[in-house]
């Protein structure tokens, strides 16, 4: 540990969290390279200002996201095979959003085809939509939680598809959609116990929230989706003008 430890200061977020994300700096940056044994609970809770349990509990998550490995009676190592989560900045096209799916393996947790109105305060289209939540992984690692909403004209081109690959791709590569409009919010949020249990990461971990939406030339919204990243997962890059 460092000479001159820094403790971890009070906010909202849970003290175990912050004193996580303090250790996969580490392990990022190459101070704790693979095979590198973790001083002990005691020694990180005094040098992090937090109590013996915070320590246990931060690095359990470790553990838990394969970073760390954990064997009674001889410490715990940074793990040869844990490689850092994939990252991806946030896109601002849509063939760059398009470039961000491309390699990932979605699943279907749920799926409604029966007409659906979309969450929102505004009207959706009369035909309804087809609901669908999904997991995201890459590499076989959670990377992104969606819950979509795809206007039912547009899942009938060809519905197979867009159960089997990332939706945003589909829609790309369908001539018939005419996307006229897209915009997305990001907000930063914590994870509830079911978010964090999909993607790996503790409760009231930080997460990135997205919601998205496409509309036609008329305005009316074909694709709706809120997505739950990873807070790891995901990099905001801005070019500053001079």
């Amino acid at each position: 540990m460092s000479t001159h430890p820094k403790a971890i200061p009070h906010s909202p977020i849970p003290r175990y969290v912050a004193v996580a994300d303090q250790l996969r700096k580490r392990i990022a940056n190459g101070e704790w390279p693979a095979g590198h044994c973790l001083p002990s609970l005691q020694q990180l809770a005094e040098a992090f200002g937090v109590a013996r349990l915070t320590a246990r509990q931060a690095v359990q998550l470790l553990v838990a996201e394969g970073r760390l490995s954990s064997h009674r009676g001889q410490g715990t190592y940074v793990t040869e095979d844990a490689p850092p989560i994939r990252t991806a900045p946030l896109a601002s096209s849509l063939r760059e959003l398009g470039d961000t799916y491309r390699d990932l393996e979605p699943i279907i947790l749920a799926i409604d085809e029966n007409p659906r109105p979309l969450p929102l305060a505004e009207t959706g289209l009369d035909e309804g939509y087809v609901y669908m939540r999904r997991l995201h992984m890459h590499e076989g690692r959670p990377y992104c939680l969606i819950s979509l909403y795809v206007a039912q004209s547009v899942f009938a081109l060809c519905p197979q598809r867009f159960k089997d690959r990332a939706v945003v791709l589909v829609l790309l590569e369908q001539p018939e959609v005419d996307i006229a409009r897209a915009h997305q919010t990001l907000t930063i949020g914590t994870a509830d116990a079911e978010t964090a249990s999909f993607l790996r990461i503790s409760k009231d971990a930080p997460t990135a929230e997205v919601r998205r939406v496409f509309r036609r030339p008329d305005g009316e919204v074909l694709y709706y989706a809120e997505v739950t990243y990873r807070g790891d997962a995901i990099r905001l890059e801005i070019d500053l003008k001079p």
